[in-house]
Protein backbone atom coordinates (compact mmCIF):
# COMPACT_ATOMS: atom_id res chain seq x y z
CA UNK A 1 0.00 0.00 0.00
CA UNK A 2 0.93 3.68 -0.52
CA UNK A 3 2.04 5.48 3.05
CA UNK A 4 3.79 8.62 3.87
CA UNK A 5 6.37 7.46 5.86
CA UNK A 6 8.75 9.01 7.95
CA UNK A 7 12.69 7.78 9.04
CA UNK A 8 13.88 10.75 10.24
CA UNK A 9 12.95 14.10 12.24
CA UNK A 10 13.23 17.65 10.69
CA UNK A 11 11.41 19.82 7.88
CA UNK A 12 7.96 18.81 6.14
CA UNK A 13 10.59 17.02 3.31
CA UNK A 14 11.50 14.11 5.35
CA UNK A 15 8.21 13.30 4.89
CA UNK A 16 7.98 10.57 1.92
CA UNK A 17 5.29 8.39 -0.31
CA UNK A 18 6.26 4.94 -0.48
CA UNK A 19 4.90 1.26 -0.56
CA UNK A 20 4.77 -0.51 2.71
CA UNK A 21 3.38 -3.62 3.43
CA UNK A 22 -0.57 -3.82 4.11
CA UNK A 23 -1.72 -4.44 7.82
CA UNK A 24 -3.26 -7.32 9.38
CA UNK A 25 -6.04 -7.05 11.62
CA UNK A 26 -4.49 -9.18 15.03
CA UNK A 27 -7.24 -9.91 17.55
CA UNK A 28 -9.55 -7.46 19.00
CA UNK A 29 -8.43 -5.07 15.90
CA UNK A 30 -10.03 -3.64 12.45
CA UNK A 31 -8.42 -2.56 9.51
CA UNK A 32 -10.19 0.59 7.77
CA UNK A 33 -9.21 1.37 4.32
CA UNK A 34 -8.67 5.27 5.31
CA UNK A 35 -10.54 7.44 3.05
CA UNK A 36 -9.47 10.79 5.53
CA UNK A 37 -7.13 11.79 8.14
CA UNK A 38 -6.64 14.83 9.52
CA UNK A 39 -2.87 17.11 10.20
CA UNK A 40 -2.84 17.82 13.63
CA UNK A 41 0.09 20.40 14.67
CA UNK A 42 0.71 18.95 17.96
CA UNK A 43 0.53 15.11 17.41
CA UNK A 44 1.96 14.85 13.72
CA UNK A 45 3.55 18.92 12.92
CA UNK A 46 5.87 18.37 16.39
CA UNK A 47 6.19 14.60 16.16
CA UNK A 48 7.67 14.80 12.60
CA UNK A 49 10.02 17.96 13.65
CA UNK A 50 11.12 15.66 16.54
CA UNK A 51 9.27 18.45 19.29
CA UNK A 52 7.15 15.39 20.67
CA UNK A 53 8.39 14.97 24.06
CA UNK A 54 8.14 11.10 23.17
CA UNK A 55 10.28 8.74 21.23
CA UNK A 56 8.62 7.17 18.43
CA UNK A 57 10.40 4.15 16.09
CA UNK A 58 11.68 4.76 12.69
CA UNK A 59 10.36 4.27 9.84
CA UNK A 60 6.77 5.73 11.09
CA UNK A 61 3.90 6.43 9.63
CA UNK A 62 1.63 9.53 11.33
CA UNK A 63 -2.05 10.06 11.67
CA UNK A 64 -3.92 9.75 14.89
CA UNK A 65 -7.53 10.36 13.58
CA UNK A 66 -8.56 8.04 10.42
CA UNK A 67 -11.93 7.26 9.54
CA UNK A 68 -13.31 5.46 6.81
CA UNK A 69 -14.44 1.67 5.75
CA UNK A 70 -13.65 -1.65 7.76
CA UNK A 71 -12.42 -4.08 5.69
CA UNK A 72 -11.59 -6.70 7.95
CA UNK A 73 -11.85 -7.98 11.23
CA UNK A 74 -9.80 -9.64 13.96
CA UNK A 75 -11.06 -12.88 15.70
CA UNK A 76 -13.08 -11.46 18.71
CA UNK A 77 -14.11 -8.45 17.18
CA UNK A 78 -17.93 -7.98 18.02
CA UNK A 79 -18.74 -4.14 17.39
CA UNK A 80 -17.83 -4.19 13.69
CA UNK A 81 -18.21 -5.98 10.62
CA UNK A 82 -16.73 -5.32 6.48
CA UNK A 83 -18.14 -2.84 5.11
CA UNK A 84 -18.81 -0.58 8.09
CA UNK A 85 -18.11 3.09 8.33
CA UNK A 86 -15.88 3.86 11.52
CA UNK A 87 -13.96 6.98 12.98
CA UNK A 88 -11.17 6.24 15.39
CA UNK A 89 -10.05 8.03 18.65
CA UNK A 90 -5.98 7.98 18.85
CA UNK A 91 -5.61 6.69 22.72
CA UNK A 92 -4.98 3.55 23.41
CA UNK A 93 -5.40 2.72 27.27
CA UNK A 94 -3.74 0.12 28.91
CA UNK A 95 -7.42 -1.08 30.88
CA UNK A 96 -5.45 -1.64 34.17
CA UNK A 97 -5.23 1.37 36.10
CA UNK A 98 -7.89 2.99 38.16
CA UNK A 99 -8.43 5.54 35.84
CA UNK A 100 -9.06 3.37 33.08
CA UNK A 101 -11.45 1.14 35.70
CA UNK A 102 -13.53 4.23 36.64
CA UNK A 103 -14.28 5.02 32.63
CA UNK A 104 -11.74 7.87 32.19
CA UNK A 105 -9.12 6.49 29.53
CA UNK A 106 -8.35 10.34 29.21
CA UNK A 107 -6.26 10.17 32.71
CA UNK A 108 -5.03 7.03 32.11
CA UNK A 109 -1.10 8.05 32.45
CA UNK A 110 0.02 4.56 30.64
CA UNK A 111 -1.67 4.97 27.08
CA UNK A 112 -0.40 4.93 23.78
CA UNK A 113 -1.16 6.74 20.82
CA UNK A 114 -2.39 5.17 16.89
CA UNK A 115 0.40 7.37 14.92
CA UNK A 116 2.52 7.86 17.86
CA UNK A 117 3.70 4.54 19.47
CA UNK A 118 2.04 2.61 16.54
CA UNK A 119 1.61 2.99 12.64
CA UNK A 120 -1.37 5.76 12.09
CA UNK A 121 -3.63 6.61 9.11
CA UNK A 122 -1.34 8.63 6.76
CA UNK A 123 -1.82 5.37 4.48
CA UNK A 124 -4.07 3.72 2.71
CA UNK A 125 -4.99 1.28 5.04
CA UNK A 126 -4.48 1.30 9.10
CA UNK A 127 -4.99 -1.15 11.79
CA UNK A 128 -6.33 -0.10 14.92
CA UNK A 129 -8.13 -1.86 17.98
CA UNK A 130 -11.28 -2.44 17.94
CA UNK A 131 -12.31 0.07 21.12
CA UNK A 132 -10.57 2.88 19.31
CA UNK A 133 -13.13 2.81 16.73
CA UNK A 134 -16.49 4.18 15.92
CA UNK A 135 -19.70 3.89 13.75
CA UNK A 136 -20.57 7.14 11.94
CA UNK A 137 -23.43 7.94 10.74
CA UNK A 138 -24.58 7.55 6.60
CA UNK A 139 -25.35 11.29 6.83
CA UNK A 140 -21.92 12.06 8.22
CA UNK A 141 -18.73 12.06 5.33
CA UNK A 142 -15.26 10.39 6.41
CA UNK A 143 -13.84 13.95 6.68
CA UNK A 144 -16.89 14.61 8.81
CA UNK A 145 -16.00 11.89 10.70
CA UNK A 146 -12.36 12.63 11.36
CA UNK A 147 -12.33 16.14 12.23
CA UNK A 148 -15.46 15.49 14.70
CA UNK A 149 -14.07 12.61 16.37
CA UNK A 150 -10.17 14.96 16.62
CA UNK A 151 -11.19 17.62 18.44
CA UNK A 152 -15.46 17.75 19.79
CA UNK A 153 -14.69 14.75 22.30
CA UNK A 154 -12.08 17.12 23.69
CA UNK A 155 -14.72 20.29 23.64
CA UNK A 156 -17.20 17.74 25.53
CA UNK A 157 -14.89 17.18 27.97
CA UNK A 158 -13.25 20.36 28.60
CA UNK A 159 -17.71 21.92 29.10
CA UNK A 160 -19.47 19.00 30.49
CA UNK A 161 -16.90 17.11 32.64
CA UNK A 162 -14.30 19.82 33.72
CA UNK A 163 -16.51 22.95 33.97
CA UNK A 164 -20.20 21.76 33.89
CA UNK A 165 -21.70 24.55 31.68
CA UNK A 166 -25.08 25.52 32.32
CA UNK A 167 -27.64 27.47 30.35
CA UNK A 168 -27.39 31.04 30.17
CA UNK A 169 -23.66 31.23 31.48
CA UNK A 170 -21.26 33.46 29.71
CA UNK A 171 -18.51 31.25 28.12
CA UNK A 172 -14.71 32.93 26.39
CA UNK A 173 -13.29 31.13 24.18
CA UNK A 174 -9.89 32.00 23.15
CA UNK A 175 -8.07 31.08 20.23
CA UNK A 176 -11.93 30.60 18.66
CA UNK A 177 -11.65 29.77 14.95
CA UNK A 178 -8.70 26.77 15.94
CA UNK A 179 -9.89 23.63 16.01
CA UNK A 180 -10.45 23.04 19.59
CA UNK A 181 -11.89 26.65 19.71
CA UNK A 182 -14.08 26.35 16.90
CA UNK A 183 -15.47 22.57 18.58
CA UNK A 184 -15.88 24.88 21.56
CA UNK A 185 -17.98 27.65 20.41
CA UNK A 186 -20.57 25.23 19.28
CA UNK A 187 -20.46 22.95 22.44
CA UNK A 188 -21.48 26.06 24.51
CA UNK A 189 -23.87 27.06 22.37
CA UNK A 190 -25.35 23.48 22.19
CA UNK A 191 -25.69 23.24 26.06
CA UNK A 192 -27.53 26.91 26.01
CA UNK A 193 -24.36 29.34 27.23
CA UNK A 194 -23.60 32.85 25.79
CA UNK A 195 -20.77 33.16 23.96
CA UNK A 196 -17.97 35.36 23.78
CA UNK A 197 -14.96 34.98 20.94
CA UNK A 198 -11.41 35.73 21.65
CA UNK A 199 -9.11 35.98 18.77
CA UNK A 200 -6.28 37.37 17.53
CA UNK A 201 -7.73 38.65 13.88
CA UNK A 202 -10.55 40.91 13.06
CA UNK A 203 -11.20 38.35 10.03
CA UNK A 204 -11.53 35.52 12.42
CA UNK A 205 -13.15 37.56 15.06
CA UNK A 206 -16.30 37.60 12.20
CA UNK A 207 -15.61 34.33 11.65
CA UNK A 208 -16.14 32.67 14.80
CA UNK A 209 -19.37 35.11 15.40
CA UNK A 210 -20.45 33.00 12.20
CA UNK A 211 -19.67 29.72 13.35
CA UNK A 212 -22.09 31.12 16.38
CA UNK A 213 -20.46 33.27 19.15
CA UNK A 214 -22.77 35.78 20.31
CA UNK A 215 -19.77 38.33 20.68
CA UNK A 216 -16.23 38.74 19.53
CA UNK A 217 -12.71 40.57 20.53
CA UNK A 218 -9.70 41.18 18.95
CA UNK A 219 -7.40 40.42 21.41
CA UNK A 220 -4.76 41.54 19.83
CA UNK A 221 -6.07 45.25 19.10
CA UNK A 222 -8.23 45.50 22.39
CA UNK A 223 -8.18 45.47 26.08
CA UNK A 224 -9.49 41.47 26.49
CA UNK A 225 -10.47 42.17 30.06
CA UNK A 226 -12.26 45.43 29.34
CA UNK A 227 -14.08 44.59 26.65
CA UNK A 228 -15.91 41.57 28.49
CA UNK A 229 -16.88 43.36 31.50
CA UNK A 230 -19.03 45.73 29.00
CA UNK A 231 -20.06 43.03 27.38
CA UNK A 232 -21.38 41.02 30.79
CA UNK A 233 -22.17 44.43 32.34
CA UNK A 234 -19.23 44.27 34.55
CA UNK A 235 -19.77 40.43 36.31
CA UNK A 236 -16.94 38.56 34.23
CA UNK A 237 -17.38 35.31 31.97
CA UNK A 238 -18.37 32.12 33.93
CA UNK A 239 -16.15 30.23 32.15
CA UNK A 240 -12.84 30.87 30.21
CA UNK A 241 -11.80 27.68 27.62
CA UNK A 242 -8.07 29.03 27.60
CA UNK A 243 -5.95 26.62 24.56
CA UNK A 244 -3.13 29.03 24.36
CA UNK A 245 -1.24 29.85 27.42
CA UNK A 246 0.17 32.95 25.43
CA UNK A 247 1.99 35.38 28.45
CA UNK A 248 1.35 38.12 26.71
CA UNK A 249 -2.82 37.26 26.94
CA UNK A 250 -2.91 35.20 29.96
CA UNK A 251 -3.86 37.97 32.14
CA UNK A 252 -6.69 39.39 29.94
CA UNK A 253 -8.23 36.02 29.70
CA UNK A 254 -7.67 35.55 33.31
CA UNK A 255 -9.35 38.80 34.39
CA UNK A 256 -11.93 38.44 32.45
CA UNK A 257 -13.22 35.68 34.95
CA UNK A 258 -16.22 36.58 37.02
CA UNK A 259 -16.33 35.52 41.18
CA UNK A 260 -16.52 31.56 41.00
CA UNK A 261 -15.60 31.04 37.73
CA UNK A 262 -13.78 28.20 36.16
CA UNK A 263 -10.89 28.14 33.78
CA UNK A 264 -10.38 24.81 31.47
CA UNK A 265 -7.30 24.29 29.56
CA UNK A 266 -6.41 21.33 26.78
CA UNK A 267 -3.51 23.23 25.42
CA UNK A 268 -0.34 25.54 25.61
CA UNK A 269 1.17 26.10 21.92
CA UNK A 270 1.51 29.79 23.00
CA UNK A 271 4.34 29.34 25.50
CA UNK A 272 2.67 27.57 28.82
CA UNK A 273 4.60 29.07 31.31
CA UNK A 274 2.51 32.00 32.53
CA UNK A 275 2.38 34.63 36.10
CA UNK A 276 -0.99 33.38 38.33
CA UNK A 277 -2.67 35.73 40.50
CA UNK A 278 -3.30 33.23 43.41
CA UNK A 279 -4.59 35.44 45.50
CA UNK A 280 -6.82 37.00 43.07
CA UNK A 281 -8.01 33.26 42.29
CA UNK A 282 -8.85 32.28 45.97
CA UNK A 283 -10.65 35.33 47.21
CA UNK A 284 -12.77 35.30 43.90
CA UNK A 285 -13.30 31.84 44.75
CA UNK A 286 -12.08 30.74 40.92
CA UNK A 287 -10.77 27.10 39.54
CA UNK A 288 -8.19 26.15 37.07
CA UNK A 289 -8.89 22.53 35.34
CA UNK A 290 -6.26 20.87 32.72
CA UNK A 291 -7.66 17.83 30.58
CA UNK A 292 -5.77 16.33 27.92
CA UNK A 293 -6.79 12.76 26.15
CA UNK A 294 -10.37 11.93 25.00
CA UNK A 295 -13.28 9.80 27.02
CA UNK A 296 -14.97 7.53 24.44
CA UNK A 297 -18.38 8.47 25.92
CA UNK A 298 -17.81 11.71 24.96
CA UNK A 299 -16.62 10.57 21.29
CA UNK A 300 -20.35 9.12 21.21
CA UNK A 301 -22.04 12.29 22.52
CA UNK A 302 -19.83 14.73 19.96
CA UNK A 303 -20.97 12.08 16.82
CA UNK A 304 -24.53 11.59 18.23
CA UNK A 305 -25.34 15.57 18.22
CA UNK A 306 -22.95 15.91 14.49
CA UNK A 307 -25.44 13.22 13.28
CA UNK A 308 -28.68 15.25 14.79
CA UNK A 309 -27.31 18.39 13.46
CA UNK A 310 -26.73 19.76 17.05
CA UNK A 311 -23.08 20.82 15.94
CA UNK A 312 -21.80 20.98 12.37
CA UNK A 313 -17.90 19.57 11.40
CA UNK A 314 -15.37 22.63 11.90
CA UNK A 315 -14.05 24.08 8.57
CA UNK A 316 -11.45 21.86 6.67
CA UNK A 317 -10.16 21.72 3.44
CA UNK A 318 -9.13 18.46 1.79
CA UNK A 319 -5.84 17.33 0.31
CA UNK A 320 -4.24 14.02 -1.36
CA UNK A 321 -2.24 12.43 0.53
CA UNK A 322 0.87 12.53 -1.43
CA UNK A 323 0.75 16.35 -0.76
CA UNK A 324 1.36 15.80 3.42
CA UNK A 325 4.52 17.95 3.13
CA UNK A 326 2.74 21.04 2.14
CA UNK A 327 0.01 20.57 4.59
CA UNK A 328 2.52 20.17 7.16
CA UNK A 329 3.86 23.47 5.87
CA UNK A 330 0.43 25.53 5.64
CA UNK A 331 -0.16 24.24 9.28
CA UNK A 332 2.65 25.73 10.82
CA UNK A 333 2.45 28.77 9.03
CA UNK A 334 -0.87 29.50 10.75
CA UNK A 335 -2.46 29.40 6.64
CA UNK A 336 -5.50 27.00 7.92
CA UNK A 337 -8.55 28.21 9.46
CA UNK A 338 -9.86 24.34 11.27
CA UNK A 339 -8.20 21.67 9.19
CA UNK A 340 -6.64 20.03 6.59
CA UNK A 341 -7.91 16.64 5.95
CA UNK A 342 -5.66 14.09 3.72
CA UNK A 343 -7.32 11.69 1.41
CA UNK A 344 -5.51 8.92 0.42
Amino acid sequence: MKAIVLRQHGDPDVLKLENVPEPKAAPGEIVIKVHSVSVNRTLDCAVRAGEYPVKIQMPHVLGVDPAGEVVAVGSGVNKFKVGDRAATISIIRCGKCKQCARGLEANCLASQHIGLHRWGGYAEYVAVPEYNAFHIADNLSYAEGTVITRHYPMAFNLLTRKTQVRPGEWVLVMGATGALGTCCVQVAKMFGAKVIAGAGADGRVELAKQNGADYGINYRTQDLAAEVMKITDGDGVDIVCENIADPTLWPGAFNSMAIGARMVTAGAHGGGNVTLDVKRMYLRRQSIHGAAGTNPPDVEKALEAARSEKIRAIPYQTMPLREASEAHRLVEANQVIGKIVLEP
